[in-house]
């Protein structure tokens, strides 16, 4: 009989030997088709979509806007003549062009207010109190409006006789030009902006704060920390990239601020920025050219402010545990 001879059925059944540890492959590498792997080229048809708008919506535009710099177009003649950097000189060489970014100081003065009354907000509004999603629904309303519409309800609040000096009268205090006084304009549109952009602020900082892990929060209540010091030593150092965040949106909202003080008051009374002076020279002068040598100017000023933020305050890897 051969030594090969395959059992009957009535031998005694042995099960496989399993292969050896070392001669065990991994899942990954049993196969070109195995599970686990993945192709290189996997992520980019998602992402294709989403890259296309950028490029074509962002990139080109702000490619386009240079080419224009550089000539003296008017935003209607056909052909545009090429005048290298002339319009960066007539810039540099005209201080009032940049006498108009004294104005975002207001804006950011009340960027900073804005940003600490949202932490405040979100910081009582993150616990456990009576209507919390109520007053998170007003607060962030206005930020749902049109800023069109927010100019124009903010001009009958300012006018002489109007709901401001009204409720002002009823304390005593005389109705004064909001609007038309250059002492006051900028302080009055730069607390429109302060409600209207404060629900974005507040969106923000509620949803760092509510990332916080509660056993940091059980632990200071255990250590006998009060409301102030759990802030400061809890929720402050958690949200610091959230605050960075918001701290670059509220520069660069300060220099790029448009339609609040171009509705409300079109830059009268001193109230002209940046940004209402480059639509000016652009749709009033029709010096497109200079007005796109303008808006990259301006690019370069938030960009280069944000690099400084980044690099004096770097962001640093917060470890909740």
């Amino acid at each position: 009989m051969s030594a090969f001879h395959t059992a009957g059925p009535d031998a005694p059944h042995r099960a496989p030997r399993a292969a050896p540890p070392h001669r065990r492959r991994p899942p990954s590498a049993r196969g070109p088709r195995a599970a686990g792997s993945q192709r290189w080229y996997a992520p980019w048809p998602y992402l294709l979509a989403p890259l296309a708008l950028l490029v074509l919506f962002t990139y080109v535009p702000v490619v386009n806007m240079f080419v224009y710099s550089l000539t003296d177009w008017d935003g209607f003649s056909p052909t545009r003549n090429f005048v290298g950097a002339d319009n960066y000189v007539d810039l540099f060489t005209r201080p009032r062009f940049f006498q108009v970014l004294t104005v975002s100081l207001f804006y950011l003065a009340g960027s900073v207010v804005q940003m600490v009354v949202a932490l405040y907000f979100a910081t009582v509004l993150s616990h456990e109190i009576r209507l919390r999603n109520l007053f998170k629904g007003i607060l962030f309303f206005p930020y749902l409006v049109n800023g069109v519409a927010i100019g124009f309800v903010f001009l009958y609040f300012f006018q002489p006789g109007g709901t401001l000096d009204t409720v002002l009268g009823a304390f005593g205090v005389e109705p004064r030009l909001w609007l038309g006084d250059p002492d006051l304009v900028n302080t009055s549109l730069a607390g429109v902006s302060v409600w209207r952009f404060m629900g974005l602020n507040l969106v923000l900082f509620i949803g760092a704060i509510q990332s916080i892990p509660p056993q940091l929060y059980e632990a200071a209540s255990l250590d006998g920390a009060s409301r102030w010091q759990q802030f400061r030593f809890v929720i402050a150092p958690s949200i610091k990239p959230i605050i960075s965040l918001s701290a670059i949106l509220a520069i660069s909202g300060a220099l790029s601020v448009f339609e609040i003080p171009f509705i409300m008051t079109g830059g009268s009374n001193n109230s002209e920025t940046f940004v209402i002076q480059t639509i000016k020279l652009a749709f009033n002068f029709n010096k497109v050219g200079l007005a796109s040598a303008a808006a990259v100017v301006l690019l370069v000023i938030v960009l280069l402010v944000t690099w400084l933020q980044r690099l004096l305050v770097p962001d640093e890897r917060v470890e909740q545990s």
